[in-house]
């Protein structure tokens, strides 16, 4: 089939990118929301526990909110800030208040002393109905860990998004970025001193949803790094160099931090007071060997690709392996780039524009470059997805339909023939599967559901390649 003739068009990609994130939204939402179908909703979160835990992000096409991978999805947009900013031009205002839906949430969460909230809402009584968000009766049940039930990923991936978000806030807001930074370094002594997995301690309210498979290590690593990326104190970078450990060094989401570590560090490293061969010898081989592993003529790759040449893992849920890598790429670019530095591959050299080259592919296929010249982000080109599995897209809006629609009365609306009422204007779906093919219906989640994390990397590479 012939591809789409089209140019990406990366302004328009990251607009939408952004305004993604107005359509997760939980809490009361602000006069200034543009995605006005989405209305209040899980106005009384935390009441069970004495806490105020309104706000924050519904993490997919449900409306629970599970705070590792949310937490991951603040780091990776303020990441995104921080390296891309400068090209986001009007949409850094809105990319700075996506972060902030998520960090004001997160200061709520952490608010008592030596207690860090890790999810709020049942999953099992949720992904039992099919309501709106605004409609939801389900149990808002507030799960949280603290000294004796410990969730040092959890925690120390909070302590990650309050460090990188005050960095992007430092240029904008001193003061904020600076109760940010006080607060990260107060979580990140709590999820090291009193270490252990959530996954013991909130059990099956997490797993096996978001549970935990790689260790907390990777998290206190990851969160350490931020740390000292926003502070510079040297106890924090003994910390990293100290407790690094193998894991997967070429996997990269919201439970594995190996790459994402590595790839920031060797940026780290290059600090001069720190520039010492033990230092670099821990992470830039780790990030040179990252990079060799994703390249398509690599005899050692740790990636394949479909016939149309998306970058795929399996597992489904492909995309936060194509955005997540595809990020780490232009970044490391980056940094290579300003060190005059190429990577001997084994049979090839790459050098920053390789990196990028490769990371463009991987937008441009989801952007409509593919063999079905469809668009996996909704509401981008003229052919997209339009039967996403999200409960608010698919039901009428409270505006339309005011009357309560209760927890299995949603289903009838789920099993409409029709596209969804509601677009969901910048998701990124799940995406298709290895011989590129896409079944466009909710009942194939793996396809269909979009997350907040596959969304964040894609917000800094779009505005990248807007001004590349």
């Amino acid at each position: 089939m012939e591809r789409a003739a089209a140019e990406s068009d990366y302004a328009e990609a990251l607009t939408k990118s952004i305004l993604f994130y107005e359509g997760q939204r939980s809490g009361k939402l602000p006069s200034s929301q543009r995605m006005t179908w989405r209305k209040d909703s899980a106005l009384t979160d935390g009441s069970d526990i004495g806490m105020d835990l309104v706000g924050g992000y519904y993490d997919a096409g449900d409306n629970v909110k599970f705070h590792l991978p949310m937490a991951f999805t603040v780091t990776i947009l303020s990441w995104s800030v921080i390296e891309f900013g400068q090209f986001m031009d009007s949409d850094l205002q809105h990319a700075l208040e996506a972060i902030r839906w998520g960090t004001d949430y997160f200061l709520k969460a952490t608010s008592k002393a030596d207690v860090v909230v890790a999810q709020v809402g049942d999953p099992y009584g949720d992904h039992d109905c099919w309501e709106r968000p605004e409609d939801m009766d389900t149990p808002r049940t507030s799960y949280f860990v603290d000294k004796e039930h410990p969730g040092s990923e959890v925690s120390a991936e909070i302590a990650a998004s309050l460090a990188a978000s005050s960095i992007a806030f430092s240029n904008s807001d001193s003061d904020y970025s600076a109760l940010l930074l006080s607060r990260a370094v107060q979580v990140f002594q709590f999820a090291d001193t009193h270490r252990g997995s959530y996954n013991d301690s909130i059990g099956n309210a997490t797993c096996p949803f978001y549970c935990d498979f790689n260790g907390y290590m990777d998290e206190l690593v990851w969160a350490a790094s931020w740390l000292y990326k926003a502070t510079k104190e040297a106890n924090y970078w003994n910390y990293v160099k100290e407790n690094m450990q193998g894991g997967n060094i070429k996997e990269f989401g919201w439970d594995a931090k190996h790459a994402g570590i590595n790839v920031l560090a060797s940026q780290v490293a290059k600090t001069p007071a720190f520039l010492l061969p033990s230092s670099l010898a821990l992470f830039i081989p780790n990030a040179d060997q990252f990079v060799c592993s994703i390249f398509p003529q690599s005899p050692t790759k740790s990636v394949s690709y479909t016939p149309g040449g998306l970058m795929f893992k399996p597992g489904g849920f492909n995309m936060q392996t194509t955005m997540s890598i595809s990020f780490l790429l232009v970044v490391y670019a980056q940094y290579m780039k300003a060190a005059s530095k190429t990577i001997q591959c084994e049979g090839f050299v790459a050098d920053p524009s390789g990196l990028v080259s490769l990371a463009r592919t991987q937008v441009d296929y989801v952007l409509g470059n593919n063999p079905l010249s469809m668009s996996y982000m909704v509401g981008y080109g003229e052919k997209f997805p339009q039967k996403i599995h999200h409960r608010g897209s698919t039901m009428p809006s409270i505006e339309e339909v005011p009357e309560h629609i209760g927890c299995r009365d949603g289903d009838a609306y789920f099993n409409k023939e029709g596209p969804n009422p509601n677009v969901l204007i910048g998701a990124l779906v799940g995406g298709p599967v290895k011989d590129d093919s896409f079944k466009d219906s909710r009942s194939d989640i793996a396809e269909s559901e979009p997350t907040t994390y596959y969304n964040a990397p894609f917000v800094g590479l779009s505005a990248y390649f807007k001004a590349n």
